[in-house]
C-alpha cells in the first residue's frame, strides 16, 4: 500500500512542489489549509481538507480523518517584517500561532499513531539563520518562532527515535518560491556565497530524501537550502 503524505499548509510555493513531487513517485497526498485549493494536484488524486492549523481542535481532527498519516509535512507559516517597536501584540502573536503552534499541535496528534506503526516521518520548516540564534530587530517575531521549530523538532526527533520515527527541520534561504518579489530576490544575490536564488526543486530533493527510508538515522537535523546564506 503507497505511504500517506499529509501536507499542511502546501497548496503554495515549496508545498505544493513537493506534494507534486510526492504524487508523481507513488505516494497518497492529502493537502490541508485554511482556503487555499490547488486543482490541478487534486485531479492528480490529492485529498484537501480545509483546516486552521493554528488551532489545536482543528489539528487533531485533521489527523483523525487523514489516519493513517506516515508522513507529516508542516509547510504552514506566514512571515512578516516589521520593526521591534513598531510590532503590535497581535502580530507577535500570529508569528507564533502560525509558525509554531501547528507544529506543536499536529505533532501531538499523528505521533501516537507513527510509534504505533513503527514508522514516521516528520517534516517541518525554519529559517536559515535561525540556528544563530542572532539579533533581528526587524523580523523578531518571525525569528523567534522559526527558531522555537528548530528546538521543537528535536523533541520531536528524540520522542520518535525509539519507534522508528523521525523528525526534521528544513532551512530555507532565499528561494524562488513566490512568497517573495522577484525584486527582493534580486537584491539579496550579492549577499549569498553561491551567487544566487535557490529553486523550488532543490528544497524539494532535500525533502524527498528526508521522508525517504534511506533517511532512517537522520534525526533531529537542521539542514540549510541556502546557498551558504545565512552560516
Amino acid at each position: 500500500m503507497a505511504r500517506h503524505a499529509l501536507l499542511v499548509g502546501g497548496t503554495r510555493g515549496i508545498g505544493r512542489a513537493l506534494a507534486a513531487d510526492l504524487l508523481d513517485s507513488g505516494w497518497r497526498v492529502t493537502l490541508a489549509s485554511r482556503s487555499t485549493r490547488a486543482d490541478d494536484l487534486e485531479a492528480q488524486g490529492a485529498q484537501w481538507h480545509a483546516c486552521d492549523a493554528s488551532d489545536p481542535d482543528a489539528c487533531a481532527g485533521l489527523i483523525q480523518d487523514c489516519e493513517p498519516v506516515d508522513a507529516l509535512v508542516i509547510c504552514a507559516g506566514p512571515y512578516h517584517r516589521v520593526p521591534f517597536f513598531q510590532e503590535t501584540a497581535q502580530g507577535w502573536r500570529s508569528m507564533f500561532e502560525n509558525n509554531l503552534d501547528p507544529v506543536f499541535f499536529l505533532a501531538q496528534a499523528v505521533l501516537p499513531g507513527m510509534r504505533q506503526r513503527g514508522w514516521g516521518r516528520i517534516l517541518a520548516f525554519s529559517m536559515s539563520n535561525a540556528h544563530k540564534l542572532q539579533a533581528n530587530p526587524r523580523v523578531a517575531a518571525h525569528y523567534v518562532a522559526k527558531a522555537g521549530v528548530l528546538a521543537l523538532t528535536r523533541t520531536l526527533a528524540r520522542i520518535g527515535a525509539s519507534r522508528g520515527v523521525t523528525a526534521n527541520c528544513i532551512s530555507p534561504g532565499f528561494v524562488d518560491s513566490g512568497s517573495s518579489p522577484p525584486e527582493e530576490l534580486a537584491q539579496m544575490i550579492p549577499k549569498i556565497p553561491a551567487g544566487r536564488i535557490g529553486s523550488v526543486d532543490e528544497v524539494v530533493a532535500v525533502a524527498r530524501f528526508l521522508l525517504s527510508d534511506q533517511a532512517a538515522y537522520v534525526n533531529g537535523a537542521d539542514v540549510p537550502v541556502s546557498g551558504a546564506w545565512g552560516l
